[in-house]
Protein backbone atom coordinates (compact mmCIF):
# COMPACT_ATOMS: atom_id res chain seq x y z
CA UNK A 1 0.00 0.00 0.00
CA UNK A 2 2.75 2.54 -1.02
CA UNK A 3 2.48 6.16 -0.87
CA UNK A 4 3.79 9.39 0.90
CA UNK A 5 2.71 8.10 4.38
CA UNK A 6 4.50 5.20 3.82
CA UNK A 7 7.52 6.51 1.71
CA UNK A 8 7.92 9.02 5.07
CA UNK A 9 7.95 7.01 8.02
CA UNK A 10 8.89 3.44 6.20
CA UNK A 11 6.40 1.55 7.07
CA UNK A 12 3.84 -1.18 5.06
CA UNK A 13 0.58 0.54 5.98
CA UNK A 14 -0.17 4.13 6.42
CA UNK A 15 -1.98 4.03 9.30
CA UNK A 16 -0.39 5.85 12.42
CA UNK A 17 -1.31 4.65 15.93
CA UNK A 18 -2.04 7.75 17.83
CA UNK A 19 -0.26 8.78 20.67
CA UNK A 20 -3.03 8.60 23.68
CA UNK A 21 -1.97 9.78 27.27
CA UNK A 22 -2.55 7.23 29.68
CA UNK A 23 -2.87 4.11 27.07
CA UNK A 24 0.23 4.61 24.46
CA UNK A 25 3.24 2.80 26.32
CA UNK A 26 6.16 1.42 24.72
CA UNK A 27 3.73 -2.20 24.03
CA UNK A 28 0.94 -0.30 22.28
CA UNK A 29 3.77 1.23 20.30
CA UNK A 30 6.26 -1.47 19.50
CA UNK A 31 3.15 -4.03 18.69
CA UNK A 32 1.65 -1.30 16.47
CA UNK A 33 5.20 -0.69 14.57
CA UNK A 34 5.54 -4.67 14.72
CA UNK A 35 2.24 -4.92 12.60
CA UNK A 36 3.66 -2.94 9.52
CA UNK A 37 1.88 0.85 10.73
CA UNK A 38 3.57 3.31 12.99
CA UNK A 39 3.53 2.99 16.64
CA UNK A 40 3.42 6.39 18.61
CA UNK A 41 4.25 6.72 22.70
CA UNK A 42 2.43 9.17 23.94
CA UNK A 43 4.59 11.79 26.15
CA UNK A 44 1.85 13.59 27.30
CA UNK A 45 1.31 11.56 30.73
CA UNK A 46 5.01 10.48 31.30
CA UNK A 47 7.99 12.27 33.13
CA UNK A 48 10.72 12.80 31.27
CA UNK A 49 12.59 9.70 33.09
CA UNK A 50 9.71 7.50 32.46
CA UNK A 51 9.51 8.50 28.81
CA UNK A 52 13.12 7.59 27.93
CA UNK A 53 12.56 3.74 29.82
CA UNK A 54 9.78 3.91 27.56
CA UNK A 55 11.68 4.57 24.60
CA UNK A 56 14.44 2.45 25.35
CA UNK A 57 12.05 -0.85 25.92
CA UNK A 58 10.17 0.79 22.74
CA UNK A 59 13.92 0.11 20.76
CA UNK A 60 14.34 -3.02 22.69
CA UNK A 61 10.83 -4.67 21.26
CA UNK A 62 10.71 -3.56 17.56
CA UNK A 63 13.09 -2.57 14.78
CA UNK A 64 10.97 -0.82 13.10
CA UNK A 65 10.36 2.79 12.89
CA UNK A 66 8.34 4.43 15.88
CA UNK A 67 7.54 7.82 16.91
CA UNK A 68 7.13 10.12 20.49
CA UNK A 69 3.62 12.16 20.90
CA UNK A 70 4.64 15.45 22.25
CA UNK A 71 1.69 17.80 23.75
CA UNK A 72 3.33 21.07 23.55
CA UNK A 73 1.81 22.45 26.52
CA UNK A 74 3.35 20.11 29.48
CA UNK A 75 5.94 20.89 31.47
CA UNK A 76 9.54 19.93 31.30
CA UNK A 77 9.17 20.42 27.33
CA UNK A 78 12.89 21.35 26.68
CA UNK A 79 13.62 17.70 28.87
CA UNK A 80 11.40 16.36 26.81
CA UNK A 81 12.52 17.12 23.35
CA UNK A 82 16.41 16.59 24.43
CA UNK A 83 15.58 12.96 25.45
CA UNK A 84 14.21 12.06 22.57
CA UNK A 85 17.15 13.72 20.06
CA UNK A 86 19.93 11.33 22.97
CA UNK A 87 17.54 8.51 22.50
CA UNK A 88 17.36 8.75 18.50
CA UNK A 89 13.89 8.94 18.35
CA UNK A 90 13.83 9.77 14.86
CA UNK A 91 9.72 10.49 13.95
CA UNK A 92 7.84 13.24 16.64
CA UNK A 93 3.74 14.11 16.40
CA UNK A 94 3.43 17.73 18.01
CA UNK A 95 0.17 18.80 18.85
CA UNK A 96 -1.59 21.49 21.40
CA UNK A 97 0.81 24.94 20.67
CA UNK A 98 2.46 26.73 18.10
CA UNK A 99 4.27 23.93 15.52
CA UNK A 100 7.06 26.78 14.77
CA UNK A 101 8.33 26.67 18.37
CA UNK A 102 10.14 23.04 17.70
CA UNK A 103 10.03 22.05 14.23
CA UNK A 104 13.20 23.27 12.86
CA UNK A 105 15.42 22.64 15.89
CA UNK A 106 13.97 18.81 15.67
CA UNK A 107 14.38 18.97 11.84
CA UNK A 108 18.23 19.71 12.48
CA UNK A 109 18.92 16.43 14.05
CA UNK A 110 17.28 14.59 11.44
CA UNK A 111 13.95 14.27 13.02
CA UNK A 112 10.50 13.96 10.92
CA UNK A 113 7.85 16.56 12.69
CA UNK A 114 4.05 15.92 12.20
CA UNK A 115 1.62 18.36 13.59
CA UNK A 116 -1.91 17.59 14.48
CA UNK A 117 -4.65 20.45 13.80
CA UNK A 118 -8.29 20.87 14.26
CA UNK A 119 -8.50 23.32 11.40
CA UNK A 120 -7.83 24.34 8.24
CA UNK A 121 -6.12 27.53 9.71
CA UNK A 122 -4.15 25.55 11.99
CA UNK A 123 -2.92 23.52 9.11
CA UNK A 124 -2.00 25.83 6.86
CA UNK A 125 0.06 27.35 9.68
CA UNK A 126 1.93 24.28 10.25
CA UNK A 127 2.29 23.83 6.30
CA UNK A 128 4.18 27.52 6.96
CA UNK A 129 6.17 26.00 10.01
CA UNK A 130 7.62 23.47 7.57
CA UNK A 131 6.59 19.91 9.22
CA UNK A 132 6.66 16.93 7.27
CA UNK A 133 3.29 16.33 7.51
CA UNK A 134 0.09 17.42 8.92
CA UNK A 135 -2.68 15.32 11.45
CA UNK A 136 -6.01 16.93 10.88
CA UNK A 137 -8.35 15.50 13.75
CA UNK A 138 -12.47 16.01 13.51
CA UNK A 139 -14.14 16.55 16.63
CA UNK A 140 -15.67 12.89 16.62
CA UNK A 141 -11.99 12.21 18.39
CA UNK A 142 -11.38 11.20 22.01
CA UNK A 143 -9.22 13.30 24.20
CA UNK A 144 -8.57 17.02 23.60
CA UNK A 145 -10.33 18.58 20.39
CA UNK A 146 -10.56 21.48 18.36
CA UNK A 147 -13.33 23.68 19.29
CA UNK A 148 -14.94 24.57 16.27
CA UNK A 149 -16.72 20.41 16.26
CA UNK A 150 -15.74 20.05 12.67
CA UNK A 151 -16.23 16.78 11.14
CA UNK A 152 -13.28 14.97 10.05
CA UNK A 153 -15.70 14.49 6.67
CA UNK A 154 -16.00 17.75 6.58
CA UNK A 155 -12.15 18.86 7.99
CA UNK A 156 -9.92 16.77 5.52
CA UNK A 157 -11.13 17.76 2.11
CA UNK A 158 -11.51 21.29 3.29
CA UNK A 159 -7.57 20.88 4.50
CA UNK A 160 -6.92 19.23 0.96
CA UNK A 161 -8.09 21.81 -0.61
CA UNK A 162 -5.84 24.29 0.66
CA UNK A 163 -2.62 22.29 1.47
CA UNK A 164 0.31 20.29 -0.45
CA UNK A 165 1.88 18.83 2.30
CA UNK A 166 1.06 15.38 3.37
CA UNK A 167 -2.15 14.54 5.40
CA UNK A 168 -3.21 12.73 7.78
CA UNK A 169 -7.17 11.97 8.43
CA UNK A 170 -7.59 11.18 12.47
CA UNK A 171 -10.93 11.29 14.54
CA UNK A 172 -13.86 8.71 14.07
CA UNK A 173 -11.53 6.17 12.41
CA UNK A 174 -11.41 2.37 13.85
CA UNK A 175 -12.39 1.05 10.59
CA UNK A 176 -10.65 -0.25 7.13
CA UNK A 177 -14.09 1.15 5.35
CA UNK A 178 -13.24 4.55 7.18
CA UNK A 179 -9.69 4.90 6.43
CA UNK A 180 -10.69 4.35 2.60
CA UNK A 181 -13.39 7.39 2.79
CA UNK A 182 -10.99 9.62 4.41
CA UNK A 183 -8.30 8.37 2.11
CA UNK A 184 -11.13 9.34 -0.99
CA UNK A 185 -11.66 12.78 0.49
CA UNK A 186 -7.96 13.52 0.28
CA UNK A 187 -6.00 12.24 3.12
CA UNK A 188 -2.47 10.11 2.46
CA UNK A 189 -3.26 8.13 5.61
CA UNK A 190 -5.22 7.76 8.54
CA UNK A 191 -4.42 8.51 12.37
CA UNK A 192 -6.25 5.87 14.90
CA UNK A 193 -6.69 6.29 18.44
CA UNK A 194 -9.91 5.04 20.37
CA UNK A 195 -9.64 1.36 18.81
CA UNK A 196 -5.97 0.82 20.23
CA UNK A 197 -6.97 1.69 23.54
CA UNK A 198 -9.49 -0.97 23.83
CA UNK A 199 -6.50 -3.49 22.70
CA UNK A 200 -4.47 -6.05 23.90
CA UNK A 201 -1.10 -4.15 24.60
CA UNK A 202 -2.76 -0.70 25.39
CA UNK A 203 -1.26 0.59 28.85
CA UNK A 204 -5.27 1.55 29.92
CA UNK A 205 -7.26 -0.26 33.14
CA UNK A 206 -8.86 -2.79 32.04
CA UNK A 207 -11.68 -1.61 33.10
CA UNK A 208 -11.40 1.61 31.14
CA UNK A 209 -10.96 -0.50 27.95
CA UNK A 210 -14.03 -2.51 28.82
CA UNK A 211 -15.96 0.49 29.53
CA UNK A 212 -14.95 1.64 25.97
CA UNK A 213 -15.92 -1.55 24.46
CA UNK A 214 -19.61 -1.14 25.98
CA UNK A 215 -20.29 2.59 25.18
CA UNK A 216 -23.19 2.92 22.50
CA UNK A 217 -23.94 5.79 20.72
CA UNK A 218 -24.30 9.27 22.55
CA UNK A 219 -22.01 8.04 25.60
CA UNK A 220 -19.48 10.99 24.99
CA UNK A 221 -19.80 14.43 24.82
CA UNK A 222 -17.22 17.02 24.10
CA UNK A 223 -16.89 19.86 27.43
CA UNK A 224 -14.89 22.13 28.89
CA UNK A 225 -14.39 24.30 26.01
CA UNK A 226 -13.26 26.89 28.02
CA UNK A 227 -10.18 25.01 29.19
CA UNK A 228 -9.48 22.71 26.63
CA UNK A 229 -12.06 20.81 24.93
CA UNK A 230 -12.39 17.32 26.01
CA UNK A 231 -14.31 14.71 24.76
CA UNK A 232 -15.37 12.01 27.59
CA UNK A 233 -17.33 9.16 28.48
CA UNK A 234 -20.76 10.32 30.76
CA UNK A 235 -19.98 9.05 34.45
CA UNK A 236 -19.94 11.22 37.89
CA UNK A 237 -17.20 12.79 36.98
CA UNK A 238 -19.04 14.13 33.43
CA UNK A 239 -22.25 15.15 35.72
CA UNK A 240 -20.41 17.09 38.10
CA UNK A 241 -18.83 19.23 35.32
CA UNK A 242 -22.24 19.76 33.51
CA UNK A 243 -24.10 20.27 36.91
CA UNK A 244 -21.17 22.97 37.75
CA UNK A 245 -21.94 24.53 33.92
CA UNK A 246 -25.56 25.03 34.89
CA UNK A 247 -24.57 27.79 37.68
CA UNK A 248 -22.32 29.96 34.78
CA UNK A 249 -18.99 28.75 36.68
CA UNK A 250 -15.66 30.50 35.65
CA UNK A 251 -12.79 28.78 33.97
CA UNK A 252 -11.33 29.09 37.87
CA UNK A 253 -14.46 26.98 38.93
CA UNK A 254 -13.96 24.73 36.54
CA UNK A 255 -9.95 24.18 37.00
CA UNK A 256 -11.03 23.42 40.10
CA UNK A 257 -13.42 20.40 39.58
CA UNK A 258 -11.01 19.02 37.61
CA UNK A 259 -8.51 19.02 40.01
CA UNK A 260 -5.39 17.10 39.13
CA UNK A 261 -4.54 13.88 37.51
CA UNK A 262 -8.13 13.01 36.53
CA UNK A 263 -7.68 11.60 33.46
CA UNK A 264 -4.47 9.39 35.12
CA UNK A 265 -7.78 8.18 37.48
CA UNK A 266 -10.05 7.23 35.25
CA UNK A 267 -8.05 6.14 32.32
CA UNK A 268 -4.83 4.71 34.09
CA UNK A 269 -5.90 3.71 37.41
CA UNK A 270 -9.95 2.56 36.44
CA UNK A 271 -12.09 4.91 38.29
CA UNK A 272 -14.93 4.75 36.37
CA UNK A 273 -16.50 7.36 38.34
CA UNK A 274 -14.02 9.81 39.51
CA UNK A 275 -11.98 9.43 36.91
CA UNK A 276 -11.88 11.68 33.17
CA UNK A 277 -12.29 9.01 30.56
CA UNK A 278 -11.25 10.21 27.30
CA UNK A 279 -12.81 8.44 24.00
CA UNK A 280 -13.94 9.06 21.00
CA UNK A 281 -17.35 8.58 19.27
CA UNK A 282 -16.53 5.53 17.04
CA UNK A 283 -16.05 4.04 20.55
CA UNK A 284 -19.78 2.83 19.69
CA UNK A 285 -18.60 0.61 17.07
CA UNK A 286 -15.94 -1.22 18.95
CA UNK A 287 -16.76 -4.22 20.22
CA UNK A 288 -13.95 -6.21 21.65
CA UNK A 289 -10.79 -5.80 22.98
CA UNK A 290 -7.55 -7.50 21.28
CA UNK A 291 -4.51 -7.60 20.09
CA UNK A 292 -2.82 -5.02 17.70
CA UNK A 293 -1.67 -7.15 15.18
CA UNK A 294 -5.63 -8.32 14.51
CA UNK A 295 -6.56 -4.94 14.58
CA UNK A 296 -4.22 -3.86 12.10
CA UNK A 297 -5.40 -7.41 9.72
CA UNK A 298 -8.84 -6.26 10.28
CA UNK A 299 -8.27 -2.73 8.81
CA UNK A 300 -6.51 -3.40 6.11
CA UNK A 301 -8.57 -6.38 4.86
CA UNK A 302 -11.55 -4.60 5.21
CA UNK A 303 -9.58 -1.88 3.65
CA UNK A 304 -9.01 -3.66 0.54
CA UNK A 305 -12.22 -5.69 0.07
CA UNK A 306 -14.33 -1.98 0.65
CA UNK A 307 -11.78 -0.29 -2.33
CA UNK A 308 -12.67 -3.40 -4.62
CA UNK A 309 -16.36 -3.05 -3.70
CA UNK A 310 -16.15 0.67 -4.66
CA UNK A 311 -14.36 -0.57 -7.72
CA UNK A 312 -17.15 -2.61 -9.08
CA UNK A 313 -19.83 -0.13 -8.45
Amino acid sequence: MPNKITQLFNIKYPIIQAGMIWNSGWRLASAASNSGILGLIGAGSMYPDVLREHIQKCKQATNKPFGVNVPMLYPNIEEIMNIIVEEGVKIVFTSAGNPKTWTKWLQEKGITVVHVVSSVKFALKAQDAGVDAVVAEGFEAGGHNGRDETTTLTLIPMVREQLQTPLIAAGGIATGKAMLACMVLGADGVQVGSRFVASTESSAHQAFKQVVVDAKEGDTQLTLKELAPVRLIKNKFYQQVEDLYKTGPTPEQLKELLGRARAKKGMFEGDLEEGELEIGQIAGLIHDIKPVAEIVKDMVEEFEEAKNGVINL
